[in-house]
């Protein structure tokens, strides 16, 4: 059970990671929602020039994926394992490897930061923001009846898979400095491919910024369970797996937050 003196105790100690945190899902959420406004606002000369939505989505694709790769090798990064997301902490959680004080400050901090970017925004970029095709830059599922149960799926499958991706790496030698590159990369393909059936949110910090910078909120509780499920889960199933196949290896090293 975490007590409030734990919570203090803690914040004191690692207040830094978890600022870090804020500000580095602020950061992902402000170029998110003016890298949607170039890519896909009608008057944008960029959005004109691409031309189709799908070619809209590479270079945003492109653009996001390239961020997140930054973020990860980033001195940012490095100091608090940049986990960015909510379900990446919870992964990380049921490994063992944060401590569950630790996860309930930077679950606080990386909605902290996701809502004030997206407020910031909302008050920045004024009714080009707004506009339908941008609309706040929020995640929403497909219009009529099962829209709400392919974007569920969707979100899962991608979420699991994202985290499947990030262990594997971690777990091999040769890979595991490719790790935040693999995840932008995938982030990137997810933009292209997968956003058409939920919007692509994978994070539920984010998704909760932009709905509530939107004043909407549609089926919001399936863009907190599908990533969320998808990542505990993958985290899970790996961790079981790993104990079963190496019984005698030694724990893996994952990001480690810098201790200064």
């Amino acid at each position: 059970m975490v007590s409030v003196a734990d919570m203090l105790l803690t914040l004191r100690r690692h207040w830094r990671h978890y600022l870090t945190e804020a500000a580095g899902l602020a950061v992902f959420v402000a170029v998110s929602g003016g890298a949607a406004v170039v890519f896909h606002h009608p008057v944008s000369a960029v959005a004109r020039a691409l031309g189709p939505q799908w070619v809209q989505r590479i270079g945003l694709g492109v653009v996001m994926g390239a961020l997140v790769a930054a973020l990860s090798y980033s001195p940012w990064g490095r100091r608090s394992g940049a986990h960015l997301n909510p379900a990446v902490t919870l992964g990380f959680w049921q490994l063992g490897h944060v401590q569950t004080v630790d996860a309930l400050w930077y679950g606080l901090a990386q909605f902290s930061g996701a809502l004030a970017a997206s407020a910031a925004m909302a008050r920045l970029l004024g009714p080009w923001f707004g506009h339908s095709l941008i609309h706040y830059n929020t995640t929403r599922p497909l219009a009529g009846p099962h829209g709400w149960a392919v974007a569920l799926v969707a979100e899962t499958v991608i979420s699991a898979l994202l985290m499947l991706a990030l262990l594997v790496a971690l777990h091999s030698a040769r890979l595991k400095k490719w790790a935040g590159a693999l995840v932008g990369a995938l982030l990137a393909v997810f933009i292209v491919v997968e956003a058409p059936l939920s919007g692509m949110s994978l994070n539920p910090a984010r998704t909760l910024g932009t709905a509530v910078a939107a004043g909407q909120a549609p089926a919001l509780w399936l863009y907190f369970v599908g990533p969320l499920v998808g990542m505990w889960g993958t985290a899970w199933g790996y961790g079981r797996y790993r104990r079963h196949r190496y019984p005698a290896a030694r724990p893996p090293q994952y990001p480690e937050p810098d201790p200064g």
